[in-house]
């Protein structure tokens, strides 16, 4: 079939580059050496507007500056913290715009007016914390539980979905905080699994993985290793794009492989699971971090990325990320989550019928195996591919669903598998008619 059929997508290889750091005023003179050095990358990541301000200089104009300020000390639910290599994937020649930039580094002027957040938003939206069995270790679906091993990232995500708990306080969110010492919290996770042979799946997370030292990590991983009923470990780290320095440092390679030889030898599954949002976010650097990983044995490197309205909610942009995830990068697509119901979220989200719409369309594209999944977790419910709707009441933006399980804190609910779940799309998608229902909902609350 030829080129000029006028196909909806037309796919164009497109090679990774690593862009010009030194285009930057404030990164003048740094050498790739230093570029190319976690230490350095760690030390001079932007914590808050004057040091966007020393890095970017003139390139942007200085309202943006006042904007970013505003919101910090406002809206937003997570301190700044951005690594140099994402701060050079973003460019200044409409930085407003630019799709890296608008979920790393919100402004005032992104967040809505009428709807910051919606009515029904909570700040643990996915109810983790509620299923805690042990500090940090969140037991919700029936095979598989979530490890937090702390609370900290090399980067902080403006639409994090823990935002309870990962990073500093700001002023709109005071944060939970993990209370027991690392060794502790480790124990208690460890005691929990081999108190439960059910459980065979461990997503250990946090936080960022590349935050805990890595003598500990591997420590941790080799005793999950250690019981015999473990049979899938998946390390969840946004660092393998945000920071790959880290992931490329001598004792970490090698330390991982000494891992993935053993989790091989035991019969159990190893994976990395990254959170890319933008084909822009992606360079030969992260190309590098998921090839050498893959190397030394890890067996997947797959890619959990969030929908976001103005950064990759058309076809062109999920596509576009998906050619370079997987035919550039060595990284899986695997799933698109829709935002959660989180405060300050609104301009992000995406209502059900519009993730339905891209799941849609990029169908038939990418090979079967690399064709993302697009999904809505639910809360209460967990994660539903969109079109596993029960009832979808378009008018009021509210989709219904249902469950097959019980998470652990649902053991004595006899309704858990017959009641309808809601989950509320963004009040300013909805039709005139359903934001009037909304706002009178508001006036009698």
């Amino acid at each position: 079939m030829g080129a000029d059929v006028g196909q909806p997508y037309e796919y164009r290889r497109r090679e990774l580059v690593e862009p010009d750091w030194s285009r930057f005023p404030g990164w003048r003179d740094v050498t790739r050496e230093q570029w190319e050095s976690a230490q350095w990358q760690r030390a001079h990541c932007v914590k808050n507007p004057r040091q966007l301000h020393a890095v970017l200089g003139d390139l942007v104009p200085d309202a943006f500056y006042d904007d970013l300020a505003a919101d910090q000390g406002t809206h937003a639910t997570m301190s700044m913290l951005v690594p140099p290599q994402m701060l050079n994937t973003m460019s200044t020649d409409d930085f407003y715009r630019d799709p890296v930039r608008r979920y790393m580094i919100p402004v005032a002027s992104d967040r809505r007016t009428d709807w910051p957040s919606h009515p029904h938003a909570t700040r643990d939206s996915l109810h983790e914390h509620d299923m805690w069995v042990a500090e940090g270790l969140t037991h919700r679906y029936p095979t598989k539980v979530l490890a937090e091993l702390l609370s900290t990232c090399p980067q902080y995500c403006g639409h994090c979905t823990r935002m309870d708990l990962v990073g500093n306080s700001t002023p709109a969110v005071d944060k939970l905080k993990l209370t027991l010492k690392p060794t502790d919290r480790y124990d208690t996770h460890v005691a929990y699994l081999r108190a439960h042979p059910g459980v065979r799946d461990v997503v250990v997370s946090g936080g960022d993985v590349a935050n805990v030292p890595w003598r500990h990590l591997e420590a941790y991983l080799m005793r999950l290793l250690d019981i015999e009923t473990i049979r899938d470990i998946r390390l969840a780290t946004k660092a393998l794009m945000g920071l790959p320095q880290h992931w490329l440092q001598p004792d970490v390679v090698e330390g991982l492989e000494r891992v993935a030889r053993t989790a091989a030898r035991r019969g159990v599954n190893l994976a990395i699971h990254t959170h890319v949002n933008h084909a822009n976010s992606l360079t030969p650097l992260v190309a590098r971090a998921a090839q050498t990983a893959l190397e030394v044995g890890v067996r997947d490197v797959r890619n959990q990325g969030v929908l976001m309205r103005g950064v990759n909610a058309t076809t062109t942009e999920l596509l576009d990320l998906c050619f370079a995830l997987q035919g550039e990068a060595g990284i899986l697509p695997y799933y698109f989550y829709m935002c959660d119901m989180i405060p300050n979220a609104e301009h992000w989200r995406l209502p059900v019928w519009r993730a339905q719409e891209l799941q849609h369309d990029i169908m038939g594209y990418l090979p079967g195996y690399a064709t993302p999944r697009i999904v809505c977790d639910v809360p209460l419910v967990g994660k539903r591919w969109v079109h596993m709707v029960t009832e979808y009441d378009r008018e009021h933006g509210i989709s219904y669903w249902t469950k097959n399980y019980r998470t652990s804190i649902e053991r004595e609910d006899d309704e858990v598998l017959t009641r309808r779940y809601p989950y509320h799309d963004p009040i300013d998608t909805l039709p005139e008619s359903g934001q009037k229902w909304w706002r009178k909902q508001e006036q009698h609350a």
